[in-house]
C-alpha cells in the first residue's frame, strides 16, 4: 500500500454515519473486488454516497489494464478529486503508484487490487465512525485478514504468491439479484505478451472449493438465479493448491474446475463459465453442459488463429482451437462459444489475418468480440517488430466484424420458431404500455453486458412476470445481435437449495 500524503486530521466521531462515495471501474473481476469493500463499509457502519455532493471522501476502484481504461480510471480519480478532495485510490491501477502520482499528487492513499483491509484502515483515519454498545461490536476488517499486517508484495510471475487463498464473499452485490459473478481465482500464471495482469495481480490464487460453494449456495437461497464463474484463468483453478480438498455439507471437494462444477451444478440455478482455457479437462465440463447440469455456453478468450501470432502473443494451445471446438460441439450440440480476438498484433501481416478470418468462417463462434491491439506499458509485445499501422488495424477490424457480424446474424435465424428458455432482466415498456407489457431478457447463450438480449412481448403475461423470473419464450424474429418474441410459459423456478423466506407447504 501507499501513503502519498499525511491524511488530515479529522474530527471527533458523529452519531450521524459518515458517507462514502465508491466508483468501480473495469472487469467482472474488479467488480468482485468492490462488492467486498462496499460489504466491508457497510458492515462498519458507513452509507454508500450517491452522488459526490453527498460524499465526504471517494474510492475509486480502477482498471489498469489498457491504455484506455487507464485513462478512465485517472479521469474517475481527477473527477472525485474536484469534488470532495479526499479520494482513496484502489484496484489494478493502484499497483502502478507512481502513474497515478504523476496525474494526481493529492490523493489521500493508494492500494493494489484485493486490499480491502488496507481501504478500511484509510477509511477509518478518514471517516471515523462512532463506536458505541452496539456499533463497537462490528468486526473491523474482512474475516481471513488482519488489520495490523501490510499487504504483501505482489508476487511477480517467478515467484510464489504469499498472499491467503480465500476471501470473505459479499453480502452487497452491484448486479442485480438475479444474477452475481463469483470469483474463484486472484491472479494469474501465464505471460502472454500484450498482457500485465501477472505484474498487477501476482501468480494465480484459488479459493477453497468449500468457500466458493458455500457462497454459492448462500446466493441461490437468497434469490440468485444465474451465476457467473470468473478469474483470470478459470480451466487451471486449483492448480496452484495443487487441487487440494475442503469441505462442504460435511463432504470433501477438490478445488477443480470439474468437481466445483458439478457441485454447482447439483444447485440447480443456471451456471455459466468466463474465462475458460481449452484445456483437456474442459472436455468433462462440456459433458456437464450436454447433460444440462450447467449452462452450455463457454467464454474462451481466443485472441488469434495464426499459429505464428499465437506464438508471438505466448498463447497455449496453438493451432489447436478448431479441432477442439469441434470435439466440443460433438458432445454438447447446443453450446454456445464466444470469444476474442485482438487485430493488427505486431507482425501480423495479411496472411496472418486471412487465416484468422478462415477460422471465423470454419469455426462460426456465436458471440465474437475485437479490438486493434495497442500498447500496453510495461508489456513484453511492446518490443515485438513490425507495429501494424492504425489504418490497417482499423481496416482489419472492420472487415474482421463484418464476418462476425454475418455469422452472429446466421446463428440467431435458426433460433426462430423455437421456444427459449429466457431470464428477464428488466422492463421495457412505453409510455402508453400496461406495466410489465415489454421486457428484455437473455437466453441460456447470452451473458448479461457483453452478449445479445431477447426483446419480449409478455402477452397473456403481462403484469404478471417480474425481473429475474424464468420464462419461455417463442422466438419470431432476429437479427444480427438480438432475438425478439413473445412469453407463452412462466414455469415455477425450483432450486436445489431452500430459498430463504419461502416455505413450502406441508
Amino acid at each position: 500500500m501507499t501513503v502519498l500524503n499525511p491524511l488530515p486530521p479529522v474530527a471527533a466521531p458523529q452519531l450521524t454515519p459518515p458517507k462514502v462515495g465508491f466508483i468501480s471501474l473495469g472487469c467482472p473481476k474488479a467488480l468482485v473486488d468492490s462488492e467486498r469493500i462496499l460489504t466491508q463499509l457497510r458492515a462498519e457502519g458507513y452509507e454508500v454516497a450517491p452522488s459526490y455532493e453527498d460524499a465526504q471522501a471517494v474510492i475509486v476502484n480502477t482498471c489498469g489494464f489498457i491504455t484506455p481504461a487507464v485513462e478512465e480510471s485517472l479521469s474517475a480519480i481527477g473527477e472525485a478529486l474536484d469534488a470532495t478532495g479526499k479520494v482513496i485510490v484502489t484496484g489494478c491501477l493502484g499497483e502502478r503508484p507512481e502513474k497515478i502520482l504523476e496525474r494526481h499528487p493529492k490523493v489521500a492513499a493508494i492500494t493494489g487490487s484485493e486490499a480491502v483491509d488496507d481501504v478500511m484502515g484509510y477509511v477509518r483515519e478518514l471517516l471515523p465512525v462512532e463506536t458505541d454498545a452496539f456499533t463497537g461490536l462490528l468486526p473491523v476488517a474482512a474475516p481471513g485478514m488482519r488489520p495490523d499486517v501490510q499487504t504483501p508484495e505482489r508476487p511477480g510471475p517467478e515467484r510464489e504468491p504469499t498472499r491467503h487463498g480465500d476471501v470473505f464473499a459479499p453480502s452487497v452485490r452491484l448486479t442485480p439479484r438475479h444474477y452475481a459473478y463469483v470469483k474463484i481465482a486472484e491472479g494469474c500464471n501465464h505471460t502472454c505478451a500484450f498482457c500485465i495482469i501477472p505484474k498487477l495481480r501476482g501468480r494465480q490464487v484459488s479459493r477453497d472449493a468449500g468457500a466458493v460453494l458455500y457462497e454459492a449456495f448462500r446466493l441461490i437461497a437468497g434469490g440468485t438465479k444465474e451465476l457467473m464463474v470468473i478469474s483470470q484463468d478459470t480451466s487451471a483453478y486449483g492448480v496452484d493448491v495443487r487441487y487440494r480438498e475442503s469441505e462442504f455439507q460435511g463432504g470433501q471437494v477438490r478445488a477443480h474446475l470439474t468437481d466445483l462444477a458439478v457441485k454447482l451444478g447439483e444447485m440447480g440455478a443456471w451456471v455459466r463459465m468466463h474465462y475458460v482455457y481449452p484445456y483437456p479437462h474442459v472436455d468433462r465440463i462440456v459433458e456437464l453442459m450436454a447433460a444440462g447440469k450447467i449452462l452450455p455456453y463457454l467464454d474462451i478468450p481466443l485472441q488469434h488463429a495464426s499459429p505464428r501470432i499465437l506464438r508471438l502473443m505466448r498463447r497455449p494451445g496453438a493451432g489447436k482451437q478448431l479441432d477442439t471446438i469441434r470435439r466440443w460441439r460433438e458432445i454438447c450440440p447446443e453450446l454456445v462459444i464466444r470469444s476474442t480476438f485482438i487485430v493488427g498484433f505486431p507482425g501480423e501481416t495479411e496472411e496472418d489475418f486471412q487465416e484468422l478470418l478462415t477460422f471465423l468462417e470454419d469455426a462460426r463462434l456465436d458471440r465474437v468480440g475485437a479490438f486493434p491491439y495497442s500498447d500496453v506499458e510495461e508489456a513484453d509485445a511492446n518490443a515485438l517488430p513490425n507495429p501494424v499501422p492504425e489504418a490497417v488495424k482499423q481496416e482489419r477490424l472492420a472487415r474482421f466484424m463484418e464476418v462476425a457480424q454475418r455469422i452472429s446474424a446466421e446463428k440467431l435465424a435458426e433460433k426462430v420458431g423455437r421456444v427459449l428458455d429466457v431470464i428477464v432482466d428488466e422492463f421495457n415498456d412505453d409510455e402508453d404500455d400496461a406495466p410489465g407489457t415489454k421486457l428484455i431478457g437473455r437466453t441460456k447463450g447470452d451473458a448479461p453486458g457483453i452478449d445479445g438480449q431477447v426483446y419480449l412481448y409478455a402477452g397473456d403475461f403481462a403484469g404478471a412476470v417480474n425481473i429475474g423470473d424464468i420464462v419461455q419464450a417463442r422466438i419470431e424474429d432476429s437479427d444480427e445481435y438480438d432475438l425478439y418474441g413473445e412469453v407463452v410459459a412462466r414455469p415455477e423456478w425450483r432450486p436445489n437449495v431452500p430459498q430463504l423466506g419461502h416455505f413450502r407447504a406441508h
